[in-house]
């Protein structure tokens, strides 16, 4: 491919290889400098030339504004595959043009994959798209590439081959050299897989989202050593042996071990835990002693340990001999006497506390990288990963799924992605013949996935880390709530506004409120409020009873506490709402002896809501009708900042409750909610949703199941039988402890430390 004839001139242009924006991913184009553009004699839409250990070509584009002073070009991880090179490694690029071809043959690139279908499809795909044998390439779906001229952009406007990207190996091309598709070329689609020559084609950089600064340390860790092992002789340092990756259940550790291995140009072995595990004495130790042996011979290598948790726990935890004896053998194989060279470690876990100590320090595990929960933007580049070769609606919008996402990792979206487009197929299931076993070309061009289909999608895949504790979020909103004007104001103040809103607390250099406690009679409304929180912030919601909280085991109800609010900095935005919170959190001190359960309890909810570990965009809301019962130290500021009373409605309040309450209701002329509500005084929501249902009920009672409608007199019948639950002595009641609860808090805590701390010595002095 290098020959005079394809090469034109010999300008060349030498540039540094920077990885491509997921988007770009399988478009096959390189985006080049304009330094670049003008050394070469080339415009937009040209077909170029990159030369590594291998050649290959792609279409130029323009670098975006930031690359313009660099001498880069960005290729997306198969055209680094096709060339054989790594991020940061040169290539020579040329000016090259390629020639229509009578003949190419693809071949599925997968392994699993096993393709059928009209090869018409591949050829309006790949029209005009330059290819060589040997590439690896991709079909495309129908996301846009920014900035691509329309010249360039004709050669994308085909509908995509199938709902995901698939990846296809250019078996062949009639003439050898850079060619393209034309309306004359006979293309050949084989159903059988072609053994790549690069390990790129199943997984590389480009099919990780939402790690780019993990990716990078890793790159430090693992390709460098592995690629340049000489820099680090001449240091004369030991290049590290092993990254151990952390963090939740579905993050993409795997992945990311894979991507690493393919683009290191690395053997790649994998020890999946509970499979090393022999039953004869001494197995496992040989089993692991082989494949270090193994990665040894085949240097550069990596050896991926997954879920190592179960291989190497804690010796000082385990009974069985066989598990300790595994564990110094990997310590030893790890960082022995038999020096290793080119040979890195990888291992992936989620419970890294589980791991013996030993392991984790500097020449055993070198580094531990926490794969954390995907941001807004990792969501977005994951979304657009699963979407990739999918032909999206137009009004599908990643950003907007990927703000409505919170606590979704890298397998959630996976899984909405894949729930997504079933939905889309089951929408054209009556245009198929089942008999026929194959698809017309007219369902396959109609078929799509809409921004419904995601919507739909969203209702029934939830993010994993709450599967134990998933509460569906509520369907109440602010308009569903009447009488409590003031508590919802502030809690749209104080929760709704920094959820939804975080940069403006950032610019002003204040926090947002941490907890709020709902006080007030019962019945007002309080479990409520939570619930229409959780709706209008666009938060997950986390909704715990104080019971299942307590445990008679010792030290369970603390381990409780510790995973809810673990779970819920995993999944943030996330509202935590704990009714009767009073049970939970009793004032420490009431109870003689040794200290309660919920002694300790108390102890654990004030190092969570204030401690070391700060709770970001979490919000804690109690509720209970007896603030007074509430330990004192949690209602200071840093705690429950805010203290809301939920009291009984006013004259408008409870009339518009009544309108809520009667909204379904067929109500006769003469019914007149403003005179009930004058007649409804110190009545709470509940109250007045109960005399709705008795008025309700008087009606069926007095005219039968033929019933129409309720009259004025039902409701007056009704009221006979009502009474308020609020008296006017709690009022007052709770009219004082209103003012008094923030002062008794600093006064309860300033006499508690005077008690235990000053007092002591004077009873000491006394018995003695």
């Amino acid at each position: 491919m290098a020959d005079a004839d394809t090469a034109l001139g010999e300008r060349t242009a030498r540039l540094q290889v920077a990885p491509a924006r997921q988007e770009e991913s399988g478009h096959g184009i390189a985006r080049l400098p304009r330094s670049a553009f003008q050394a070469l004699g080339i415009t937009e839409g040209d077909v170029i030339e990159i030369r590594g250990k291998r050649s290959t070509a792609a279409i130029a584009m323009a670098a975006y504004d930031e690359d313009q002073a660099l001498l880069v070009i960005r290729l997306d991880g198969l055209q680094r595959a096709n060339a054989e090179v790594g991020s940061g490694e040169h290539v020579a690029v040329l000016a090259t043009q390629s020639r229509p071809a009578t003949r190419v043959v693809f071949a599925p690139a997968q392994r699993e994959m096993r393709l059928q279908g009209p090869p018409q499809a591949l050829k309006r795909n790949f029209f005009r798209r330059p290819l060589v044998a040997g590439d690896l390439v991709a079909t495309t779906g129908q996301q846009s590439v920014q900035n691509m001229p329309p010249q360039v952009a004709r050669m994308f406007n085909a509908p995509a081959f199938a709902l995901t990207q698939i990846r296809l190996t250019v078996v062949a091309t009639t003439p050898k050299g850079v060619v393209h598709i034309d309306e004359n070329t006979e293309v050949e689609l084989r159903s059988e897989f072609e053994e790549p020559r690069d390990g790129r084609a199943s997984v590389n950089y480009d099919d990780v989202g939402g790690m780019g600064e993990t990716i990078q340390q890793l790159r430090e860790m693992v390709e460098l050593p592995l690629r340049y092992p000489e820099l680090f002789t001449r240091l004369g340092v030991d290049p590290p042996k092993g990254v151990l990756l952390h963090g939740p259940p579905g993050t993409g550790k795997t992945r990311l071990a894979q991507a690493v291995a393919n683009e290191s140009d690395a053997s790649f072995f994998t020890i999946n835990g509970p499979e090393i595990m022999g039953s004869g004495y001494g197995e496992s130790e040989k089993r692991l002693r082989e494949v270090f042996d193994e990665a040894t011979k085949a240097a550069p290598a990596i050896i991926f340990i997954d879920e190592i948790d179960s291989i190497a726990p804690k010796r000082s935890q385990v009974p069985g001999e066989a598990e300790k004896r595994l564990v110094a053998q990997l310590l030893t194989l790890m960082d022995g006497l038999e020096a290793r060279a080119n040979l890195v470690v990888i291992a992936a876990t989620n419970r890294p506390d589980a791991i013996d100590e030993a392991l984790r320090r500097p020449g055993r595990f070198d580094r531990e990288i926490v794969i954390g929960v995907p941001d807004e933007n990792g969501r977005r580049e994951i979304l657009a990963i699963h979407t990739r070769g999918m032909p999206l609606g137009e009004r599908v919008d990643l950003a907007e799924l990927a703000r409505g996402t919170h606590g979704f990792v890298g397998a959630d979206l996976a899984a909405l992605a894949r729930e997504a487009a079933i939905d889309a197929v089951r929408r054209i299931m009556p245009r198929l013949d089942l008999d026929e076993r194959t698809i017309p070309q007219d369902v396959l061009d109609d078929l799509h996935v809409s921004r419904e289909d995601f919507l739909n999608a969203l209702k029934r895949v939830q993010p994993s880390a709450m599967r134990e504790v998933m509460v569906e979020v509520p369907n109440v909103g602010w308009n569903d709530i009447g009488g409590i004007t003031d508590a919802v104001d502030s809690l749209r103040e104080g929760i709704e506004l920094p959820l939804k809103n975080p940069q403006a607390f950032a610019r002003l250099g204040i926090r947002p409120a941490k907890g709020f406690l709902l006080y007030g009679p019962p019945g007002t409304g309080k479990t409520l409020l939570a619930k229409a929180v959780a709706r209008e912030a666009e938060a997950n919601f986390i909704s715990m009873k104080s019971s299942d909280l307590l445990s008679k085991w010792y030290g369970e109800s603390e381990q409780q506490i510790a995973r809810l609010f673990q779970r819920a900095r995993a999944v943030a935005p996330c509202v935590v709402f704990i009714d009767e919170i009073d049970s939970l959190v009793p004032a420490r001190g009431s109870s003689q002896g040794e200290p309660s359960v919920t002694g300790r309890v108390v102890n654990t909810m004030l190092a969570e809501m204030d401690g070391l570990e700060e709770l970001q965009s979490v919000v804690v809301i109690g509720a209970t009708n007896r603030p007074n019962l509430v330990d004192p130290a949690l209602l200071r500021p840093g705690r429950f900042d805010e203290l809301v009373y939920v009291g009984t409605p006013d004259r408008d309040g409870r009339e518009h409750i009544l309108g809520i309450h009667t909204r379904d209701m067929p109500l006769a002329d003469d019914v007149r909610l403003g005179w009930l509500a004058e007649q409804t005084e110190r009545f709470t929501g509940a109250d007045l949703e109960d005399l709705v249902r008795r008025a309700g009920l008087g009606a069926l009672r007095r005219v039968g199941g033929e019933v129409t409608q309720v009259a004025a007199a039902d409701f007056a019948a009704a009221l006979e039988d009502s009474r308020a639950t609020v008296t006017p002595q709690m009022e007052d009641e709770y009219r004082k402890l209103r003012g008094e609860l923030k002062a008794r808090a600093a006064q309860v805590q300033t006499i508690g430390f005077i008690s235990e701390g000053m007092l002591e010595p004077l009873r000491e002095r006394k018995h003695g």
